[in-house]
């Protein structure tokens, strides 16, 4: 077969880009995690006994299946699966608690929920028969299992949605992001075609599997034919060991991890932390570019860093081939098929990586305009050679490691404090996290003064995930107001903190 990463990209659907690469190249590594190795084929093979499985246990074509699992061999294959099968998946980050999983199962109405059982000290089994869900059964080392022969035909429309992915807004509850095979396909093309990798390199997926990011890297590699090395749980420097065992040549995730790998680097100035590595790539939250110039200078690689969402995973990606410049203080550009258009200062888009809206038709009349184009709610301009530079976001959006919090979800729970009198939570930059989350609180009178401990503790108990809570905690008299509607002035807050270190 004449097969190329472009052409492979034309495939209808994600089961249909398994199949042709599994074809091309059955013997070579997809998977690597500790002394486990998935190739392409036997995913092929092995994610068609889970369909039939799954499909002895009545899950059918169109079926909602929700899953909040780890990074693991066993993940992959479910979702590729259910692919197969033409069910609708809802992937679920596995540090979510109940009260992000139970909005998402209530609104997705799924019918089955695959969950790791006991992982990292959270019992997800005892969970989801707390939140009333259906079809529990649990995937961390064992999968359903049946004959293939069983199966109907794999699916054919690339278009019908297929994938709910869950994000926050600027409302206290999630959105339930519509995907299909063809929009995930899409924004995987985007993000292979810049970074330009060979059948040479190793990859790495450290972030979650179930995050947008984890089908826009797979489709990756099925377009190109090198192998990931997978963490169930990243950390540094014990995740090294497995970067330098597998010889990884390419790595990221986000600004997070450029400043975990920067801090290590340093540990050892002058002597390559991971000797075959030369780029670093990711995106999900701001980069400065003074981080940019550390990385390059200090590690020896590349770092190519670029702009997505749950709504649309790949929008600009930074290519090897761009200056210094452009990598430093841009987004990169967009793959060809993506149209930005900037209307009022606000960065809106079309083309097929673009998700087909939200579960609820208000919120998707309300995110397109009448011509299409998703309103993102980020501020920035194009240069003249085609590059995106964000400048600022329209939405009450703080993005952490590349994982979106809602202020308002932090806010009205922080509003039932008794000693919270108003409250404003706000993302400030930081090197290591993008941005940190600090909450702002006038408390009433004679209120004793709260501490950062005790708004931590107070959010743990309400149910919120254990990434949304506050860093810092600034107390004041009187939060600054406009004078017209009286509403809370954020980027006053933003502007007379930003500067500060605690």
């Amino acid at each position: 077969m004449n097969e190329t990463p472009h052409s492979l990209s034309s495939s209808r659907t994600l089961w249909e880009l398994l199949d042709r690469r599994a074809r091309l190249t059955p013997g070579l590594p997809l998977f690597l995690q500790e002394d486990r190795t998935l190739t392409f084929g036997a995913l092929r093979a092995r994610a068609e006994r889970v369909a039939a499985g799954l499909y002895g246990m009545g899950v059918r074509p169109g079926t909602v299946v929700a899953w909040q699992l780890p990074t693991r061999v066993e993940t992959a294959l479910l979702s590729f699966a259910l692919a197969r099968l033409g069910a609708v998946q809802t992937p679920l980050i596995p540090f979510h608690r109940d009260r992000e999983v139970g909005f998402a199962l209530r609104e997705s109405k799924a019918e089955f929920f695959a969950v790791p059982g006991e992982w990292r000290g959270i019992d997800h089994t005892g969970m989801a028969r707390r939140l009333g869900a259906r079809g529990v059964f649990e995937a961390y080392d064992g999968l359903p299992d049946g004959d293939p022969s069983v199966l109907p035909p794999p699916p054919a429309d690339g278009t019908a949605v297929r994938w709910i992915y869950w994000t926050s807004g600027t409302t206290s509850d999630p959105k339930g992001v519509l995907h299909t095979d063809r929009s995930l396909i899409a924004g995987g093309s985007c993000l292979a075609h810049a970074l330009r990798p060979s059948a040479h390199d190793v990859g790495s997926i450290a972030f979650p599997y179930a995050h947008i990011g984890g089908p826009d890297y797979t489709v990756m590699l099925l377009l190109y034919g090198f192998p990931a090395v997978l963490f169930e749980q990243f950390a540094l420097p014990e995740a090294l060991e497995e970067y330098r065992r597998h010889g990884v040549t390419m790595a990221g995730g986000s600004t997070a991890f450029y400043s975990m790998f920067l801090a290590e680097q340093r540990k050892q100035p002058g002597r390559k932390l991971i000797p075959t590595l030369r780029l670093l790539a990711g995106g999900g939250a701001p980069k400065p570019p003074e981080l940019y110039h550390s990385v390059t200078r200090e590690m020896g690689v590349q770092l190519t860093h670029g702009y997505g969402m749950t709504e649309v995973p790949m929008i600009t990606m930074g290519s090897p081939d761009d200056s210094a410049e452009m990598l430093a203080t841009t987004e990169g550009r967009p793959p060809e098929g993506m149209e930005i258009r900037i209307v009022d200062g606000e960065v809106r888009l079309r083309g097929e990586a673009v998700c087909r809206g939200y579960l609820d038709p208000a919120q998707t009349a309300e995110a397109f305009d009448e011509e299409g184009f998703l309103r993102t709610g980020d501020l920035g301009c194009l240069t003249g050679s085609g590059h995106l530079v964000l400048t600022g976001r329209l939405k009450d959006v703080i993005i952490r490691k590349g994982e979106n919090i809602s202020a308002k979800e932090v806010e009205d729970l922080l509003h039932r404090h008794p000693a919270v009198g108003d409250v404003a939570v706000i993302g400030l930059p930081d090197a290591e996290r993008g941005e940190l989350v600090c909450a702002v609180v006038e408390q009433p009178p004679g209120a004793e003064a709260l501490t950062l401990r005790d708004v931590t503790s107070y959010l743990r108990t309400a149910g919120l995930s254990v990434h949304k809570l506050p860093e810092r905690l600034e107390l004041v008299d009187a939060l600054p107001r406009g004078e017209t509607l009286r509403k809370v002035l954020k980027y006053k807050l933003r502007e007379r903190y930003s500067g500060t270190v605690k």
